[in-house]
This record gives C-alpha cells, structure tokens and sequence, in this order.
C-alpha cells in the first residue's frame, strides 16, 4: 500500500457508491456533514450497472417481442419477432448511460463529496485507508453490497458461466441458457431469455420462487412454463463440465442437461473485504452484526446499510437504510430498523408482490385471529379488457381488521402494492382500503374489493343487520 498523502477527518466516510451510500453522501452533505466517499467499481454500484436497471430494461425488450407473438386474441395476427440479442444489448447499455449521471462522481463532487475511486481498508477502529489517504471520520457508514453467490459445484470453475455482473457483456442469443436457481433473478432472466427465443431450463435445487406465498407463486409458475420454461424443482446440481456452447450439468441422481449458456442465479453474499478485523466490526457469511439502529454491534463509530448488513437485500431497503442512518448519524435521533412495511417484487410476469406478512406467517403469528381475504383479477373488469385475467391478491387482517399483510400475483403486481405498504407503515386498518374510491376501470379495483370482503360476512350474513334493516323500514 502507498505511504499516505493526505489525512481526512470528515463528518462521515461512507465505503460504497452504490444506492444507499449515495443516498447517505448526498443527503448528509446537503445537511451540512462534511463527507468522504470511497469507491473502487463503478459508481451507481449493484443497482445501476448490473442489477435493476439492466434487468429491467431486457425485461422491457422481452415484453416487446412477447406481444408480437401474442396478439391473436386482441384480433392482431400474431408474428415470430426478429430478435437483435445485441441490439437488446445496446438498448440495455443505453438504460445505463441515461441514469448514469444521477449517479454520477461528477454530480457528487458538485454537491460537495470528497470522491475517492479506491478500494477501500480499514487499518485500525477508527481509521480507513483508501487511494494514497488514511481517512479518520466521526462515523463510517458501511456500504458495500453484495456480489452473486457461486456455489460450491464441482467443475463450475472449469466452464465459463454468466452471473448477473457479467451477463450484460454477453452478446449472442443463448441457444438454450441454464439457470441455476428459481429465485427472482433466476426466474425474471429464464423468463426473458425465453421471451426473446431462447430455450431455457431452470434448476432449482429447492423450491422455486420459495420466499413467496405457495399460492400465488403457483400462479406465476404456471404462467412461466406455460411459456416454455422448463422449470425443475428439487433439481440439485452435482457437477458441471463442458466447454462454450456445450455445458453440462449433472443433477442428483445422475441425469444431465446441456446447453450453450450457463446463468448461476443461487443468491447473493455481503460484501466484507475491508479488512474488518482490524476495525473490531463483528461479521459472518451474511453480512456485518448491526443492532436495530444500524449501528455495529462492536464498533460504535461504524453504521452497516444495505445488503451487507445482512438483512433484506434490495435496493429499496438501502435507501430507507440511508434515511435511518442519516437521522441517527447527524442528529443522534433514536431510528429503528423496522422491516415489516417493506415490500418485495418479483419482476416476472404475472409479477408477484409482498408487503408485511404472508398468509402462512400471519397464522403462525396471529393464529386463530387471522382472516385472509381473497380477490381474483378474473373478476377485474380491466383486467379482463385487457386479456390479463391470471392473477390474485389476498389480504390478510388481525384482531380489529389490523392490516397484517397482502400477498398479490398478476399484472403491475409491484405497482399494486404500494398502498399496503403504507397502509403497514402507517398501522392502518382495513377499513381505510375499504372505504377508499378506486377509479374504473383500473386493477386497483382488486385492493379495494379484497379489503370490502373483509365486511361482506359482517353486512351480508348477520342477523342483526337484517333485523335492523326491517325495523327501520316499518318505521318508513
């Protein structure tokens, strides 16, 4: 390492330029912190250059291409697409660069950020070495993300393999891509591969989709292999072998399945190469030991946000992660890291969307107390004129219509489940829902018709609402 050149001592150091330590420098700065930011990959880290952004946008291509083989029912003669993968690619490459310089070292050096692009090490509890400096903060702010998990399969390392970093430099059509693992990533990929003519295989050692609610994943699933997915659950992969353009991978029991790309989607693990020890910052597989403010159960001066703090990894987490430290770092206000109003999103489609609790945890949490309100979107009038009748939401309430949480599969499922997230962070019952006016046609009907299930057996089936019913009609 360099003999030092220079030695700060900011406010805060944040270690990773991706959602949530930008998140954390911009507002921090713009508070007034003085603020060092250190980065040794890409600015916008995770999120931007190899996560939601690029898979969102072959998602979009794929969708284009689906509808042009699926128009028959709407009246429109459906056509084989001609499928550009590179073209894609460039059309993936061009969603990058446009939100590039939101995320950009220039726009943070504008708001005031001291940007260092280095990788970045501690070298005691309360110093950080980084590009040539020792940086010595009020507090560190740890946020590092996470990288794609390679599991341990004999010969994986003897055939080259995509993960969701290097996939977007691919430039060829897979032949017949195999996924390892029925997570989203796996799933949302397998889906718009397939989408965009290639054949897919997945292979999931567990249960695919397994986070979410059996019910509804079911429904997804089905959409999925309806498609040509061939999705295999309880698939465990026991070696790899092969070259480019002919991958094999045996399964546990000694079948094989060739293809010409291999995807391994089989989760993600912290980022911790920052020479934590000689911080004294306790950490595991999972990520950095935090307590509910963030804060490292260890070393009092460092906060973990996001995916490397081990919890819930999304990029969403880590922006409400930044706003928690943020508050708790400058102002010493008390925060807490509540996760039960988060909501999730699998981007397949039908997508399928979580916030709070689901059906099988709100039982084994609430008991007898629970009640599940269910609505099909085959009775949506919208999503009937759509075509887009494959879907369902389920509600589920406790003592007092107490909102514990809705579990929905179908269209804009992730756009859909924004008013329960609030209605969970904002402890609202189901009443508010209820009485809430959706405009028709629209697929927020559903929301609104779930939540007004939860009072048709209290109207409809009660004998004391009928008896006042007719009491009040003799009495004109």
């Amino acid at each position: 390492m360099r003999a030092p050149t220079e030695r700060l001592t900011p406010d805060l150091m944040i270690i990773g330029a991706g959602s949530g330590g930008l998140s954390v420098a911009a507002g921090a700065v713009q508070m007034g912190a003085t603020v060092v930011l250190a980065e040794k990959g890409e600015m916008g880290g995770d999120c931007l250059n190899y996560g939601c952004v690029p898979s969102k946008a072959i998602i979009a291509a794929s969708k284009k291409a689906h509808a042009q083989r699926t128009g028959e029912a709407f009246g429109i003669a459906p056509v084989e697409p001609k499928v550009d993968y590179a073209a894609v690619m460039d059309h993936v490459q061009k969603t990058i660069a446009t939100i590039e310089p939101h995320d950009s070292q220039e726009r943070f050096e504008g708001l005031g950020v001291r940007v260092i692009r280095a990788k970045a090490e501690f070298v005691s509890p309360t110093e950080i070495a980084a590009g040539g400096h020792i940086i010595a903060p009020r507090r560190f702010v740890i946020a590092t993300g996470s990288s794609p998990m390679v599991p341990p399969i004999p010969g994986l390392d003897t055939v080259p393999y995509l993960t969701n970093e290097n996939l977007w430099e691919n430039r060829e059509l897979p032949g017949h891509l195999l996924v390892i693992g029925g997570g989203p990533i796996g799933l949302e990929m397998a889906q718009a591969h397939r989408r965009l003519g290639s054949r897919v295989t997945v292979l999931e050692a567990m249960k695919a989709f397994g986070k979410d609610d059996p019910e509804l994943a079911a429904v997804a699933l089905e959409k999925l292999r309806g498609e040509g997915i061939d999705i295999r659950e309880g698939a465990k992969v026991e070696s790899a072998s092969g070259e480019a353009g002919a991958i094999t991978l045996t399964l546990e029991g000694g079948e094989t399945v060739t293809g010409t790309h291999l995807l391994v989607a089989a989760g993600r693990t912290a980022n911790t190469d920052l020479n934590l020890e000689a911080a004294g910052i306790e950490f595991t597989r999972r990520g950095i030991t935090v307590d509910q403010g963030l804060r490292s159960v260890s070393n009092r001066k460092a906060y973990a946000i996001g995916d490397v703090a081990g919890g819930l990894q999304f990029t969403h987490v880590a922006g409400y992660h930044a706003g928690l430290v943020v508050r708790n770092a400058l102002f010493r206000l008390p925060v807490k890291n509540a996760t039960g109003h988060i909501p999730w999103v699998s981007y397949t489609d039908p997508e399928l969307a979580q916030a709070g609790l689901t059906e099988a945890q709100a039982k084994e949490e609430h008991g007898d107390a629970v009640e599940v309100m269910r609505f099909p979107f085959a009775d949506n009038d919208r999503a009937v004129a759509d075509g887009r009748r494959e879907g369902l939401i389920k509600v589920m309430t406790g003592k007092r219509g107490k909102i514990l949480g809705a579990s929905i599969v179908g269209p804009q499922a992730g756009e859909l489940i924004l008013p329960w997230a609030m209605a969970l962070a904002n402890g609202l019952k189901i009443g508010a829902m209820a009485n809430s006016v959706a405009a028709y046609p629209t697929l927020s009907e559903v929301s609104k018709r779930a939540a007004g299930a939860y009072y048709a057996p209290r109207l409809f089936k009660s004998d004391f609402v009928k008896r006042t019913v007719r009491l009040l009609a003799k009495l004109g």
